[in-house]
């Protein structure tokens, strides 16, 4: 098998890796489901708080396609709805009761026929683990895509390790393989790092292997490399490893079990295993003692959200990072020689006394808020033939044509959450990125 090397990009080692083991923890007394984790999604409530809701209740659906609804994968009753600014929906919240009991849904899930197997995932709220390229977000039920995506190796800081929680669940993985596959008029294509041959095994879909920095495990590299996005209507999906054996399981076994496994990470967290719960969860179920003053984000540092102690974890995140909260500006700032810090740039002296060496980081930015300055900085961490500066110019001036030639249909944020973290300036350019998916998808 050939291995796809790529040399841009940079690895940001931190304090605070996993014991590779797995703790059982009490079923959450509260879980939540937030449409703001599903990117496309314009939510209509079904559901009121003080209602009673099953395992497959929908709980809301979507203004622009009603067949697809987020569902209620525990039983219980709406404790309240969340909302923020102009009374957007941020998070539907579910006192649960512990019976887990379950709709009469009448899941077809013998049937491998593409109707039928996209009818399951919309009744069971899988559906909504379908991510569509162009634009990053949530599939639509009307396409069929060019091929299907799946990356096993995240090489975010701290990630977690795909190839530990497929352990023991490796028959419904080739089960997820083998109804994706019937999904997509081409191929199911499956990345990971070499070195994890348990992957190889796997049927029913071309295998890929990737070597280099992050971002060399996202799945919009692996596209760039292997079959690039050609337009607007050039469509594939991508899905990730965890919700491949929720998809396998569900037509293994007929029934809706949205169990995961999640990685809690970082400096500031005393105990630092692997989880078993369910998506959605109250992290204070499973997070155990951290220190003040900490920052709680779910998911990566680059590309996670911050979230409370008692707030929830993500629909598409395993990982729980938590590490030192700034509160105060640093000593000497740019004049410190860094024996403890970390920089792309070279200039502290860590670079040259522990170039590989895991360090401790807080939330400082590091730097200062400044008109951005357009220079070759930002393509030695973006592994794609697409000029990032140009891109985020293109944008800015709403030059959709320009957009379009420079690549804008084969991102998504997480292709440029490097080029935030090296920029003088601290330019969001991912924010900026969505920005212009949006605009494009609105106006192209």
């Amino acid at each position: 098998m050939k291995v796809i090397r790529l040399r841009r990009g940079y690895d940001i080692k931190l304090v605070g890796e996993t014991v590779r083991t797995i703790e059982l923890v009490p079923f959450p007394k509260k879980v939540a489901l937030k449409p703001t984790d599903f990117e496309g999604l314009k939510p209509k409530l079904l559901v009121q708080p003080g209602d009673e809701v099953k395992i497959g209740t929908p709980l809301a659906y979507d203004k622009n396609n009603d067949r697809i609804k987020i569902i209620s994968h525990v039983s219980g009753k709406i404790a309240e709805i969340i909302r923020g600014e102009r009374r957007v929906i941020e998070a539907i919240v579910i006192e649960t009761d512990g019976k887990q009991s379950t709709e009469d849904l009448k899941i077809d899930h013998k049937s491998l026929c593409r109707d039928s197997i996209i009818e399951t995932l919309l009744k069971s709220g899988l559906f909504l683990s379908l991510i569509q390229r162009p634009f990053n977000k949530i599939a639509n039920t009307a396409d069929t895509p060019r091929d299907i995506f799946i990356s096993a190796m995240d090489t975010a800081p701290l990630a977690a390790e795909d190839s530990f929680i497929l352990e023991g669940n490796e028959s419904f993985f080739q089960k997820g393989i083998d109804v994706l596959s019937n999904l997509t008029s081409g191929k199911v294509r499956l990345s990971f790092k070499p070195e994890d041959k348990e992957f190889t095994k796997f049927k029913n879909c071309e295998h890929y292997n990737f070597k280099g920095p992050h971002p060399a495990g996202n799945v919009g590299v692996h596209i760039h490399h292997i079959l690039p996005i050609k337009n607007a209507h050039d469509i594939v999906w991508s899905c990730s490893v965890q919700a491949v054996i929720q998809i396998g399981r569900l037509f293994e076994t007929g029934e809706i079990n949205q169990d995961v496994i999640v990685k809690v990470a970082g400096s500031s967290v005393e105990k630092r295993y692997y989880y078993r719960t369910i998506i959605g969860a109250q992290v204070d179920s499973f997070l155990g003692k951290i220190e003040e003053n900490s920052r709680i984000i779910s998911g990566n540092v680059l590309t996670g959200k911050k979230i409370e102690a008692n707030g929830f974890i993500g629909f598409k995140d395993n990982l729980i990072t938590v590490i030192p909260e700034a509160t105060e500006p640093e000593f000497l700032g740019w004049l410190n020689p860094g024996f403890s810090k970390r920089s792309w740039w070279k200039t502290f002296v860590s670079a040259i006394i522990a170039p590989k060496k895991a360090l401790k980081a807080d939330t400082n930015i590091g730097g200062g808020n400044r008109s951005l300055v357009i220079n070759s900085i930002y393509e030695e961490v973006v592994p794609m033939r697409i000029l990032p500066s140009y891109l985020i110019k293109s944008i800015l001036a709403e030059d959709i044509e320009e957009m379009e030639a420079l690549g804008i249909y084969e991102v998504a944020e997480e292709d440029f959450a490097l080029c935030e973290y090296i920029c003088p300036s601290k330019t969001e350019f991912q924010q900026i990125i969505r920005q212009g998916l949006n605009l494009i998808e609105n106006e192209g």
